[in-house]
């Protein structure tokens, strides 16, 4: 016997005719990491993260082109006009200036206390979700605690007791009464997790709790992460809103809620004055349609249901069709 080595097209040569050959396709490239955690070629992406970068970059750039937002220099309730784009207020402030002050302090409001609730969630329910035993229970029992506790009157309570609220202390309160629904969902999903192959294989070669949690199950839950994020950014952006409508929101900044409260208490719907309060209501909207457009198609990325459900549903369309032309 030769003990020359043949190579494998040497070995595809020699493979009798006469037998079928079995064709065997081998990838050649090692998949792209992380390939499919986000949503791509989907409309509600496209149109949601146009709708936010659009407020983003309204919040960066207009206030450099805009008065002082709390200037009364101007003539009070003065309708749209080529002097002032969204008019003004009963005490003579530029709504344009206002809002555009306004879209920081709100997005500011939203994303540091969906980062507070995040950061929560992810303690209490990873950490809870992998470590498993007392230390789950403890971890759970303290979730499903704040899960009972209503968040949004436990909000107005802590506000209506401090005089003086900053955007600051409101983000920090809405964080931290809004993070036990996330950690929940993610508790469950990371106790699917750790029972994995791969999992264990981690912990058999000597790996770290820390490393695994990081490197094994963080990157299968980060769809779920961003829907939570955004989820706790939209309901900390309401919530703020509807504390400065009632007065209890941040009482030394600017946001959309406390625009609302001054056109409520200064009665611009009785006095006609629609510009004072409709800009601010259609920018909550669009913020809030536009997360929502994103967190809709992260769903479906995390849920091949979701995923699935149109093809599926021209299927079926399709059969129908067919069906009714046969007839």
């Amino acid at each position: 016997m030769s003990d020359t080595k043949l190579t494998p097209m040497q070995i595809v040569k020699e493979v009798p005719t006469s037998e079928p050959a079995t064709t065997v396709t081998l990838a050649t490239h090692k998949p792209k990491k992380g390939r499919g955690l986000l949503p791509t070629r989907s409309a509600k992406f496209v149109v949601g993260m146009v709708l936010v970068l659009s407020i983003v970059l309204f919040a960066i750039i207009a206030p450099m082109f805009t008065q002082n937002p709390r200037s009364t220099d101007n003539a009070a309730l003065q309708p749209p006009s080529a002097e002032h784009w969204l008019g003004t207020t009963k005490l003579g402030n530029d709504m344009l200036a206002q809002l555009a002050i306004g879209a920081q302090g709100s997005l500011l409001v939203g994303l540091v206390a969906g980062g507070i609730a995040i950061v929560l969630s992810l303690v209490f329910g990873v950490l809870a979700g992998y470590l498993g035993g007392w230390r789950e229970d403890a971890l759970a029992l303290l979730t499903n605690v704040m899960i009972v506790i209503p968040g949004l009157p436990l909000v107005m309570v802590v506000a209506s007791f401090v005089p003086t609220r900053s955007w600051q202390l409101v983000a920090f309160v809405l964080g931290i009464t809004s993070w036990a629904g996330a950690a929940y969902v993610l508790r469950l999903q990371t106790r699917s997790l750790r029972t994995r192959d791969y999992v264990y294989a981690s912990k058999v070669a000597g790996e770290r709790s820390f490393r695994v949690i990081l490197v094994e199950i963080m990157p299968n839950l980060l769809p779920l992460l961003t829907a939570q994020f955004l989820f706790a950014i939209i309901f900390a952006i309401l919530g703020e809103a509807g504390l400065s409508y009632l007065g209890l929101g941040p009482n030394s900044s600017i946001t959309w809620g406390s625009i609302l409260n001054d056109a409520q208490s200064g009665q611009a719907l009785g006095r006609g004055a629609w510009w004072w309060f409709v800009p601010p209501g259609v920018m909550i909207a669009v913020l809030g349609a536009g997360l929502a457009l994103i967190n809709f198609a992260i769903d479906e990325v995390i849920n091949p249901k979701l995923r699935n459900a149109p093809d599926a549903a021209r299927r079926v369309r399709q059969a129908a069709k067919t069906k009714g032309v046969a007839a």
